[in-house]
């Protein structure tokens, strides 16, 4: 399903979690995407923000940087884990299985969450059980959101890395130091929006 309207209306969405879905979202306006417990910012510049209902830092949103879908799997689906630590491994391993399609070597993070010193402020500069690394940069980031009928996963896909942009939006200090880490801890795919979707979504099970 493909979706339209602005980021924070779809980040409001409430999918149907009684049956598997995918929706396919299109990033038409420049948006600063919060966790849920992160401190309000104004980055101003005409890039909007929102809030999301899950936990975790900052995903800077802008049209043709970030691949952006959401899959929805229902309690009891054979793909369902109750584990909420090992419910996004599938999800990851069929994002490499794409990714490798088109020549680029994936891995799943498939250890506990990895902390570091800006995770709490820019979702890439962590690690969660499910997430996708290239050469040991973090390129696909997953955040989930569930109840008693079924999870939801959001998924982003960097195109770019706009670090220096992150780090000036969010006033990280000293600003030297955060772009020096967030360069070595997360990167973009070497692959075209409309080819990564079109081969997830091909791998899909």
């Amino acid at each position: 399903e493909y979706t339209s309207g602005s980021v924070a209306n779809r980040h409001a969405l409430q999918p149907d979690l009684t049956k598997r879905g995918v929706l396919v979202h299109q990033v038409d306006q420049p948006t600063m995407v919060l966790g849920s417990s992160q401190r309000s910012v104004a980055v101003g510049g005409g890039i909007d923000v929102v809030r999301r209902r899950s936990g975790g830092g900052a995903v800077l949103l802008r049209p043709g940087e970030v691949l952006w879908l959401d899959i929805v799997i229902p309690r009891g689906d054979p793909l369902w884990s109750d584990d909420v630590g090992r419910a996004a491994l599938w999800l990851g391993a069929v994002w490499c299985d794409a990714i490798r399609a088109s020549g680029v070597d994936a891995t799943v993070h498939r250890e506990p969450m990895v902390v570091s010193r800006w995770s709490d402020l820019v979702c890439f500069a962590g690690r969660a059980p499910g997430e996708v690394l290239v050469d040991n940069h973090k390129v696909l980031g997953v955040s989930q959101r569930r109840n008693r009928t079924g999870a939801w996963f959001q998924c982003a896909a960097l195109l770019t890395w706009p670090v220096a942009e992150m780090v000036r939006l969010l006033g990280l200090q000293p600003s030297s130091d955060a772009i020096r880490d967030l360069q070595a801890l997360a990167g973009p795919l070497p692959i075209a929006e409309s080819e990564l979707q079109a081969s997830f979504l091909e791998h899909l099970p």
